[in-house]
C-alpha cells in the first residue's frame, strides 16, 4: 500500500483532521480527486463504528482513571452542547446535517460521540453520520476541484 493512500485513511479517521483535511492532502500527494473523495469518505464513515465500539466497552475501563476521566467529561459537554440543540429540533436529519458541514468540530467523531451521549440509536445515527460524511465529502472534494489542494486552508490554518 503506498503512502498518500495510507496517509489519507489516517487523516481521514483522525478526529482533528477527517475527510477535511484528507482530501485535500491525498490530492496534493498527486492521488485523483475522486479517489481521494472515495478513500475519505469511506474511512471517515468508518468513525462511528470505532466510536461507538470503543464508548460501549474501553470506556467503562478508562473511566476509572482520573485524568481520562475528567478529559472525556470535558469532551462530553461540548459535545452534547453542539449536537443535542441540532437533534432536538431536527432528529436524525439533524445529526446528518451538523456532521455535514465540514467544519472543525462538526465531523463524525463529535457526531458519534453526541449521539452517544444522548443515547440514541446506533443504526439510526451510523446512517444519519454516514449520509453527513458523504455530503461534507462532496462539499470538500468540490473545494478542493475549485482550488486545488490549498483549499484545505479553507477548514485549518496553515501549519508552519
Amino acid at each position: 500500500m503506498d503512502m498518500p493512500l495510507l496517509m489519507t485513511l489516517f487523516f481521514s479517521i483522525l478526529p482533528i483532521s477527517e475527510l477535511r483535511g484528507a482530501i485535500p492532502y491525498a490530492v496534493s500527494q498527486g492521488m485523483p480527486l475522486m479517489q481521494a473523495a472515495l478513500v475519505a469518505i469511506a474511512a471517515n464513515a468508518s468513525v462511528p463504528l470505532i466510536a461507538f465500539l470503543f464508548l460501549g466497552s474501553l470506556h467503562r475501563l478508562l473511566y476509572r482513571v482520573a485524568v481520562y476521566r475528567r478529559f472525556f467529561d470535558s469532551i462530553v459537554v461540548r459535545a452534547r452542547s453542539k449536537v443535542h440543540e441540532k437533534v432536538e429540533k431536527y432528529g436524525y436529519w439533524g445529526l446528518m446535517l451538523f456532521v455535514a458541514v465540514p467544519l472543525p468540530v462538526t465531523g463524525a467523531w463529535t457526531g458519534a460521540l453526541g449521539a452517544w451521549v444522548l443515547g440514541l440509536s446506533f443504526r439510526k445515527s451510523f446512517l444519519a453520520i454516514a449520509a453527513g460524511v458523504v455530503i461534507a465529502g462532496v462539499i470538500v472534494a468540490a473545494l478542493v476541484a475549485l482550488w486545488g489542494a490549498g483549499a484545505q486552508t479553507i477548514f485549518f490554518k496553515a501549519i508552519r
